[in-house]
């Protein structure tokens, strides 16, 4: 049983309401969701709907997840903050610098945990992955490929796609931020991110006004590379990726959750457990999370690591208006 007592849920949303379901289930008895009035799904029993952010945190709610449209995660985690709420905020962190410092003072001034949503670090696979790294299973990394394209309009059929924040400017929207998954997993196995060189289209016939395609380009502190095809239009999906080392090679592919490790003709499978879910990436992330609020671990995913990942993707917007390879 969760030891968090309290939590406030901001947006309803589909993650939003995978959070809510998640907590529920986790037995926190006292469970508040804000929203603007507009509710798709069924709330679990006893959820206290708030519509105001300041009388919502008037109840001192031990924690809260930021779950709203991406340009307003900063400013609401900082009233949460202000308040003294442990704080998980949805990936990505935010869709500008605008607010962060700001933010992380207050975090740490009144000690609390801050997380950042990229359940990506929580997979099983993924983290069989990251053992083999660390034990050197292919050598000096050389090189990483990762694809990862999906159809926007099939995310949320139930809705106009038009009207979601991955499509929209104003709420922080476009493929670079909404897909950025692989940007954070990426500097979680290899290192920190120093330079980064990108192309973005708007090519999807979506009517969209946000970046649609983006081919980006990294460059790591231990010199290796990786490249990024992201992209809103590709059906069926294709979430994938490569790594190559000097003495062998590391595969993954999210539709079956396999990772294969290749080295001198021998091969080893790492696979999800039997009956596998994606809720079970959220459902580990958010006791995660529970944990660290109760002081009994530190953020996998910290703010610190939500600002590296940003600072990648504003740097991919910057590199593709300017024609230049930006330093991060």
């Amino acid at each position: 049983m969760s030891q968090v007592n309290s939590l406030l849920v901001i947006g309803v949303g589909s993650v939003g309401s995978r959070h809510l379901m998640n907590a529920a289930a986790a037995g926190v008895k006292d469970l508040m969701v804000l929203h603007n009035g507009v509710q798709r799904r069924p709330l679990p029993q006893d959820v206290r709907v708030e519509t105001d952010l300041n009388h919502a945190l008037s109840r001192k709610p031990h924690a809260v997840v930021v779950a709203n449209p991406t340009s307003l995660h900063i400013d609401y985690a900082l009233a949460a903050a202000r308040a003294g709420c442990h704080l998980l905020i949805e990936k990505p962190l935010s869709h500008a610098p605008r607010g962060i410092d700001e933010l992380r003072k207050e975090v740490t001034n009144q000690g609390l945990a801050a997380m950042v949503g990229y359940q990506y670090r929580f997979h099983p696979s993924l983290r069989q992955i990251k053992s083999w790294l660390l034990e050197k299973a292919i050598g000096e990394i050389v090189s990483a490929n990762v694809t990862w394209g999906e159809y926007l309009p099939d995310w949320q059929p139930w809705r106009d796609y038009r009207t979601s924040y991955s499509a929209r400017a104003s709420l922080g929207g476009g493929v670079l931020l909404t897909l950025s998954h692989p940007i954070d997993y990426l500097r979680w196995l290899l290192g920190e991110v120093v330079s980064v060189s990108a192309m973005t289209a708007m090519r999807s016939g979506l009517n969209i006004d946000v970046e649609d395609t983006a081919l980006v380009h990294l460059e790591f502190g231990n010199g290796a590379m990786a490249s990024l095809s992201l992209n809103y239009v590709q059906r069926p999906t294709q979430h994938n990726f490569t790594i190559v080392g000097r003495e062998g090679v590391i595969c993954w592919d999210n539709a079956d959750g396999l990772a294969v490790l290749e080295v001198n003709g021998k091969r080893s499978e790492a696979s999800v457990p039997e009956q596998f879910e994606r809720n079970a990436l959220f459902i580990a992330e958010l006791n995660h999370f529970f944990d660290c609020a109760a002081g009994r671990n530190r953020p996998t995913c910290s703010l610190e690591d939500g600002e590296r990942t940003l600072a990648v993707c504003l740097a991919a917007k910057e590199s593709a208006r300017s024609g230049r390879r930006i330093d991060v």
